[in-house]
């Protein structure tokens, strides 16, 4: 039982009574009986109140919740009794997740529901669980709280962000994709696979009019291309020490994994094979290119429970390996960061070697707290020592930029919050000018 500051109000005034009575003794009697008489006002506003079961609680939410966004979680509440409440809230969700708030109050009238929101963004792929939800509440005087628990215990999978992925769909359909920054990539006039028939314009190229069409319509009418379709992307996703480095509190491994993704399903929407490699030291997975939607599911499942590997990449053994499976011409899209070192050295042979067969392009992640080292003013001898550190760190990711873009490797280096939308523009820039 916990008394309200109502209730305790109303037991605090038999003590005037009970201090008169020491000159008074009718007055001593009269706050005996007055506290007894408040004491079973309380008790009976405890018991009025009702158990934990008068209420209906449900948490709402996605089955898989995706990492780095803020998630929605609902919650219902129900008042099956016959009186209002005043309650409070608490949800037990994982500790491990930034949430903005916990705690909720809230009154609901007899016999009807309350509707609550919060969000949570988790920082990391994997297996997480929610608890129960605490319940405190006041009983029909206002004098005291009761408090419950109830069962909601569930376990929750955070998945890499799909939520992009359903914001794409939804701006595609209404052919608004540059509210998410992307561009679009058809470009009529170039390619060769056919897209339709239009009216011939005076700087048309003659040879691309349709005779037959023209005919038909007694008008001359010319035939438009695309770029072609069925073209082979391959994600190679280094998972080796550097990518477990954090931007913004969130790997940069998820970050990649994140773009990925919503390049994937980009690209098979498009009508593209896409395939996937992992690797550290080893070759952790492969997924030849395929078309279509199921493609991007495997994909997911795939890519849930990858864990960057506290080890040196081995690039001579992946780009070997990737060699052997794949020897059709593809865009292969390398997820890496970039070190000094022989490390560097083998990327930068590897990938060069790649360039004569496929068209690779390197992504690398900007770490803006790098940037901003290099760039400060310093006020001490520790200050001096980063900015400098900084400074070789930059400059060696700038020779090594250089030196893949002189071999003719295409190259991409942006901060981690633009790495999805980036990624994106520059594979139907690739597309649109038919370098695939």
């Amino acid at each position: 039982m916990l008394p309200t500051l109502r209730g305790i109000l109303l037991m605090l005034l038999a003590a005037p009574l009970l201090a008169l009575g020491a000159w008074l003794p009718a007055l001593e009697w009269l706050g005996w009986g007055y506290a007894l008489l408040a004491l079973f006002i309380i008790v009976l506003d405890w018991r009025l109140a009702g158990n934990v079961k008068r209420f209906s609680v449900e948490r709402i939410h996605e089955p898989r919740l995706s990492l780095g966004a803020e998630n929605p979680i609902h919650l219902h509440i129900h008042n099956r009794s016959a009186r209002p409440v005043i309650f409070q809230l608490r949800d037990e969700a994982p500790e491990a997740f930034q949430i903005e708030t916990r705690l909720f109050d809230g009154q609901i009238p007899a016999r009807e529901s309350w509707h609550g929101l919060y969000h949570v963004r988790p920082l990391r792929r994997g297996d997480y669980q929610f608890g129960n939800i605490s319940l405190r509440w006041q009983g029909p005087f206002g004098l005291q709280r009761r408090e419950g628990r109830v069962k909601a215990v569930e376990g929750v999978k955070v998945f890499p962000n799909l939520l992009d992925v359903r914001r794409y769909d939804l701006l595609l359909r209404r052919n608004r994709l540059q509210e998410m920054g992307l561009r679009n990539s058809r470009m009529f006039g170039e390619g060769s696979e056919f897209e339709r028939l239009r009216e011939y314009q005076p700087d048309d190229d003659f040879r691309k009019i349709n005779w037959k069409a023209s005919a038909r319509r007694h008008r001359p009418v010319t035939m438009e291309y695309q770029t072609e379709r069925s073209q082979n992307v391959i994600v190679v996703i280094d998972a080796g020490r550097m990518m477990q480095s954090p931007v913004a509190e969130i790997a940069k491994l998820d970050y990649v994994v994140n773009a990925a993704l919503f390049l994937t399903y980009v690209a098979t929407g498009k009508g593209d094979r896409v395939g996937l490699m992992t690797f550290a030291d080893n070759v952790s997975h492969y997924l030849s290119p395929q078309q279509g939607r199921g493609q991007f599911y495997r994909m997911l499942e795939m890519l849930y429970a990858l864990e960057a590997q506290p080890v040196e990449p081995d690039y001579r053994m992946a780009m070997t390996y990737l060699a052997i499976k794949q020897r059709r011409r593809s865009l292969i899209i390398i997820f890496t960061d970039l070190t000094s070192g022989m490390s560097m050295n083998s990327l930068v042979g590897q990938v060069s070697l790649l360039a004569r067969t496929s068209l690779p392009l390197v992504v690398t992640i900007s770490d803006p707290d790098i940037h901003a080292a290099s760039l400060q003013k310093p006020s001490t001898l520790l200050d001096v020592y980063q900015r400098a550190a900084a400074n070789q760190l930059l400059e060696q990711r700038l020779v090594a930029l250089d030196t893949l873009r002189r071999q003719g490797v295409l190259c991409l280096d942006v901060p981690a919050n633009q790495l999805s939308t980036a990624v994106i523009n520059r594979y139907l820039e690739l597309k649109g000018k038919m370098q695939l």
